[in-house]
């Protein structure tokens, strides 16, 4: 009980410190910038989001197969430019069965000797190792042994909802001045990349496990997800475009109205600790798994997801045949919807690009397979249709 207790006073003055119990439009804002190349792209979303954002949380290192840091190229006279302030974050591996402590203490020393020497304004260093429980005591006594050498800058580190039961955890995170809970993309893909309802669970009792600030790292992606004929994960794509055709993977979303909606139960009750929310990852326009940034900044600032889809028809490449098209004639990126509905002049029809034939009792219906979005003033083909008259319009369900 005096543990607790104590645990208890020590949360409640981080929070006050932190500004917890605060709505979410009054959280602090973060970004992770993940790109390992850094394009015009990057530079261009950081000016259209600076207004919004408190601090970027840079990736610039990873462990490579041998535990090496491998060192990434940001664009520094950028983030010198931003005048805001900069984490560095260094990923290692979690998959790594060992690493040799050392070595990896003078790679990370070094990048952040070399950092403090750009001229960026260093808030500073993230690790983040998504690592199995058993491996946290080997984190714990790294993180306190590289403690010493960041000469009194902030350590923060990621953590994961897995490591909530080990009782590993308190010292894990005694050795930092704050964390990032992970609550996306961390169970198995075919429960989807994110629920509101347990990454709130997960706050909370981190909340209980945590004596430091926290933040809570949400997601604006989706994720290609693929499994082999046995049925085993053989494949995860994050970054490039949205596939068009239907096979043995599945599109994981992020999507933008359930991420709105828990942030508001949030904005209802924040759990102790809560220092803000870092944003997995900086959309930008060349990223096409990413939310637009537009629809991002939308829900960041709490604002009404009003968009639509309005369903068409246009004469098709086959004699006789009709393009199925959905339109987004709005600003924000607005969810497919579930399947159109055919009238009864339609007597063949089939879907394409995500989409599936589905007979109703006297009608034809082209049904989403899986979730996703069409951007701001995109068109997409859906599906064909062979019809009576070439004015059909098809009737929208959500």
């Amino acid at each position: 009980m005096p543990s607790r207790f104590l645990r208890f006073v020590v949360v409640v003055l981080a929070c006050l410190i932190a500004g917890c119990g605060r709505a979410p439009a009054a959280l602090p804002n973060d970004a992770y910038i993940w790109q390992r190349v850094w394009t015009p792209a990057v530079s261009e979303a950081m000016r259209d989001s600076a207004v919004d954002i408190r601090a970027w949380r840079v990736l610039a290192a990873q462990t490579d197969r041998s535990g090496r840091l491998q060192m990434f190229r940001p664009d520094r006279q950028v983030l010198r430019e931003s005048a805001k302030p900069v984490v560095l974050v260094v990923r290692i591996d979690g998959q790594l069965a060992a690493w040799d402590e050392s070595r990896l203490l003078a790679d990370t020393e070094a990048l952040w000797t070399d950092w403090q020497a750009s001229g960026v304004q260093l808030a500073g260093l993230e690790i983040d190792h998504d690592c199995g429980t058993a491996r946290l005591p080997a984190y714990a006594h790294y993180l306190a042994a590289l403690r010493p050498l960041l000469h009194g800058a902030s350590l923060s580190i990621t953590a994961l909802p897995a490591w909530l039961h080990s009782p590993a955890l308190e010292n894990l995170l005694a050795q930092t001045d704050a964390s990032v809970l992970q609550v996306h993309a961390v169970r198995d893909p075919h429960a989807g990349l994110f629920d509101g309802a347990l990454a709130l669970a997960w706050a909370r009792e981190y909340a209980q496990r945590s004596a430091k600030p926290f933040w809570l790292a949400l997601p604006d992606y989706g994720s290609r997800v693929s499994w082999d004929a046995q049925g085993q994960l053989v494949g995860v794509q994050s970054e490039g475009g949205m596939a068009d055709d239907l096979d043995d993977s599945r599109e994981l979303l992020a999507m933008p109205q359930q991420v709105a909606d828990f942030l508001t139960q949030l904005r209802r009750a924040a759990p102790p600790g809560l220092a803000g929310i870092v944003w997995f990852r900086l959309p930008t326009a060349q990223d096409g798994r990413a939310w637009s940034m537009a629809t991002w900044l939308a829900v960041l600032r709490g604002r009404p997801l009003d968009a639509r889809v309005e369903a068409s028809t246009r004469a098709g490449q086959a004699a006789g045949a009709l393009d199925l098209l959905l339109d987004n004639p709005g600003e924000l990126d607005a969810p497919l919807p579930a399947r159109l509905i055919l009238p009864p002049s339609c007597a063949l029809a089939d879907g394409v690009n995500g989409y599936a034939l589905q007979r109703g009792h006297d009608t034809l219906i082209v049904e989403r397979q899986q979730q996703g979005l069409l951007p701001a003033h995109r068109q997409r083909v859906i599906g064909w249709a062979r019809c009576a008259s070439d004015k059909v319009v098809p009737h929208v369900e959500t």
